[in-house]
């Protein structure tokens, strides 16, 4: 007969975690610190920790910038050919098909009309979530016929770049861009009205190596990766290290590259004086 017995408790469950929902949390492309993710949109999306601004979509920006209610979009119809019968691991058309469904736009660019403070003002907006933005022909056209009716209408022009470059599925044709869009800028130089480039993170490729650094002001928001290669490819390249914060904006201002830094929340009165100055 045992002396002790070892009594039975009832076997209790650890207790349950909380679950917190998906996305509450983020890190910063910068400083790479864990955020809340309501505390970063309460800021205009930008980080409370080291001021990066998070990338913002094309509608976001826009209500940024322009007065509420005021931005009629042009030439929204406007899509891309497959000139070249692309494929990858995935035919051109599906690609295009895919993001046009994502995005619910034809492509990754956006113009119109709208006021900026009571301004009429042409906007180009990239959207980075149609193929990381990449400039292809429907692309420099749009921006192209933004400018034709700038000049029709003797209105400025504001560009809002954030892409990867140019879109290598159609080929010549997206590098072609390039030279078109430079051309149409320089119509506005003849017609003495203003084209001023925001650059947003990230800015890159065939981009940044036209249109974008053409703007009589180019302007940046803090933290945003401008360049035309990678970095790595650069130091791949010339067998040295880069400096610190190479191609971050801050770099480019102290290296003459842009003309000024903008918060985000500073923006629309910053564009808004210039316009007004011009």
């Amino acid at each position: 007969m045992a002396w002790f017995k070892k009594q039975k408790t009832a076997e209790t469950e650890p207790p349950k975690r909380s679950k917190l929902s998906e996305g509450m949390w983020l890190k910063c492309n910068h400083c790479r610190e864990i955020i809340y993710r309501k505390e970063v949109e309460r800021n205009n999306k930008v980080c409370p920790k080291c001021d990066y601004h998070f990338p913002i979509s094309v509608l976001e920006r826009i209500a940024l910038l322009a007065d509420l209610g005021t931005f009629k979009e042009w030439d929204a119809e406007l899509g891309p050919q497959d000139p070249l019968s692309f494929q990858d691991t995935k035919s051109y058309k599906d690609r295009v098909k895919a993001h046009q469904e994502k995005t619910g736009r034809k492509d990754a660019m956006v113009i119109g009309e709208g006021k900026m403070n009571g301004r009429r003002v042409v906007f180009c907006v990239f959207d980075f979530s149609f193929m990381g933005g990449s400039m292809g022909s429907v692309v420099g056209e749009k921006i192209c016929r933004a400018i034709d009716r700038a000049l029709e209408t003797k209105l400025p022009v504001i560009l809002v770049t954030t892409s990867g470059g140019a879109r290598m599925q159609e080929g010549i044709l997206s590098l072609m861009q390039m030279a078109k869009t430079s051309a149409a800028v320089a119509k506005l130089g003849e017609a003495k009205l203003p084209f001023i480039c925001l650059l947003a993170d990230p800015t890159f490729g065939g981009v940044t190596a036209s249109v974008a650094m053409l703007g009589d002001v180019i302007i940046a928001e803090p933290k945003a990766l401008i360049g035309f290669a990678g970095p790595r490819v650069i130091e791949q390249t010339i067998k040295q290290q880069l400096p610190d914060q190479f191609q971050r904006a801050e770099f480019l201002l102290e290296h003459g590259m842009i003309d000024m830094i903008v918060e985000r929340k500073q923006l629309k009165e910053t564009l808004s004086t210039l316009v007004a100055h011009f």
